[in-house]
Order: C-alpha cells, then structure tokens, then sequence
C-alpha cells in the first residue's frame, strides 16, 4: 500500500483527576491509510473513535506511538488535515462564502483567490444559490455540505470526519452519504470516516476497521469488495453488515 497516513501503536491514557482514576482511552493502535482510500471506523461506544480522530488531527497528543502524513510526524493541528464534526462547527456570524473561506484567509491568500477557492468548493458540495446565507438559515444536510467545503478549501490530504451525519435524519443522512461519495469520487482525497452506523460504513467505504471496547484497539479490518454505487439490499452488502455487527456486538457484550 502507498501509504498516506500511518498510525503507529497508539495509546491514550487520560490521567486522574480528583476521585475518578486514571482511564486509558487507547492501547497499541495502528492503521495505514493509501492515498485516496476512505475507510470507516466503527466500534462500541466509549472505545476511543473519536480521541483516535483527534490524535490523527493533532487536537490531541498521544501518550505511546506516533502518527505521521506523507512521512512527517503530526504534533499539532494543520491544514493538511481537515476536519468535519457531527455539529458542524460554523461560525454563525459568516455566511456560506465566509465559512468557506475562512481556512485560505488564515492563510493570507488573496481576496481574488480565496473567491476562485470558495466558488469551486460551494458549488462542488452542491451548495450554488446559497452563499450569503448564514447558517441560522440552513437545514442540517446544509451545514454538513457547507463543512466539508471549509475543509476542502484548505486542500488536506486526508478529511477526518467525527460522525458527520449522525445528528441528520434519515433521508437526509442517506443523501449526504451519496453526495460525500460524490465528493470524494470528485476530489479523491483521503478519508477516515467514524460512525456508529454499520451500514453507512459498508456504503460508503473501501474498509471498515472495528475497534475493540476500551480500550481502544484494532478488532479487525474488513476490506468492502463492493462496486459504486452499492445496494443496501444485494446478498453480499447484507452479508457484511451482519458480520461487522456481530463483531461490535461481541465486543458490546464484554463491557
């Protein structure tokens, strides 16, 4: 594998404070991602997803192991990373364009540029006709499009996404998993995406890594041998959902 990210057995353990004792959130984790893979995380609640993505981020440093992008070691936050939250995580007093841009200003690139970079990204989520609407104005499916297009308008190499359609309803959900595959077919960066949802993660990904309950490890990694666009109903899409299942649950049943 031409590996773009390279997590090297992890650890977290959070330290004690007060009455309550010290908790390890993450032990020996570790994972390769290629460039242009997505793959999804999935796992118990409680087992370490999302400290894991924030490591990865650089938002969180680890106590045991290393993550290193394109061979360099990550130890805080960058705009190699993006990152895409289930709340989505707008700034209510920017309006689309000012959201988009927000990344590239903080790069001081020219008002012209920062324009012709807004443009592309709005109109490549599917958000034209809607960009000097602020967020108080936007359905939730909205927001989550306008989120992955502030993360893209820092051109990462890798998007990490924390759950971002668990807070949409259903329909919605499965329009924004078909529009980010879109996205993604479009773009073809890398993704780590964590959900609690199975069959999202058998749609959307390439491979599908189980975590063990906390903490944190790798149970195991299921490579998703399924063309686009994928049926929730064919006999092998079914077939790998019961079995990623039946792994979380055994793991659910040990807690």
């Amino acid at each position: 594998m031409n590996s773009k990210l390279i997590v090297d057995n992890i650890s977290k353990v959070f330290p004690a404070r007060k009455m309550a004792t010290a908790t390890q959130a993450l032990k020996n984790f570790s994972l390769e991602v290629g460039n242009g893979e997505f793959v999804c995380i999935v796992g118990p609640s409680g087992c370490g997803k999302t400290t894991l993505l924030k490591i990865i981020a650089g938002l969180e440093t680890a106590s045991q192991g290393s993550v290193r992008l394109n061979g360099n070691k990550v130890e805080a936050p960058g705009p190699e990373r993006g990152m895409v939250f289930q709340d989505f995580a707008l700034y209510p007093w920017r309006d689309v364009v000012g959201n988009v841009e927000f990344g590239p200003e903080m790069r001081y690139l020219p008002r012209s540029e920062r324009s012709e970079i807004s443009q592309k990204y709005v109109s490549l989520v599917g958000m034209e006709g809607n960009e000097h609407k602020y967020p108080a104005q936007l359905s939730g499916g909205m927001k989550q499009r306008v989120a992955i297009a502030r993360a893209l308008a820092n051109k990462p190499d890798i998007l990490l996404m924390d759950e971002p359609f668990g807070s949409l309803d259903a329909q919605t959900r499965f329009v924004m998993q078909n529009e980010l595959l879109r996205i993604w077919n479009e773009d073809r960066k890398a993704v780590i995406f964590v959900t609690h949802n199975v069959e999202e993660a058998v749609y959307l990904a390439e491979r599908v890594v189980v975590m063990t309950a906390g903490p944190g490890a790798v149970k195991g990694i299921y490579p998703i041998a399924l063309s686009y666009p994928r049926s929730r109903a064919d006999h092998g899409f079914i077939s790998l959902r019961e079995k990623i299942t039946d792994s979380i649950t055994e793991e659910v049943k040990l807690i």
